[in-house]
């Protein structure tokens, strides 16, 4: 009997395991951003929001028509973008950036951060 209660306690704790995780996992999804297309642009910033669960760089691009358009690029979280030199103002208004990002499935106008590039050379993410 005591056997049978320590594996009815040990299946417990793993399909616990396996759910939570499975919840921390889709939090963090990116099936929102089209994965097989990748824009490469010139940006204004507008802001930078330093915030967490993920950063946010909101930009506006020129469209096709000469207009400008805002953008919204989610980033990923501080701490991790911390680690790697991102700092709250490493993006300021005004700047004039080149942006890699993975545009929205919807079509709406955001988008999954990839990389970017000030002028001064400086690069953030994937290049």
């Amino acid at each position: 009997m005591h056997c049978q209660k320590n594996l009815l306690r040990k299946i417990i704790t793993f399909a616990f395991l396996i759910v939570n995780a499975d919840i921390a996992h889709s939090h963090h999804s990116s099936a929102m951003f089209d994965k097989n297309v990748i824009r490469h642009v010139d940006a204004v910033v507008k802001e930078f929001q330093w915030a967490n669960p993920h950063v946010w760089i909101q930009i506006y691009i020129e469209n096709q028509n000469g207009k400008q358009e805002e953008w919204s690029i989610e980033g990923l979280g501080t701490n991790g973008l911390f680690r790697k030199g991102w700092r709250p103002n490493s993006f300021k208004p005004g700047d004039i950036i080149e942006i890699k990002f993975n545009p929205m499935l919807d079509g709406s106008s955001a988008g999954g951060f990839i990389g970017a590039k000030l002028t001064n050379g400086k690069i953030f993410g994937r290049w």
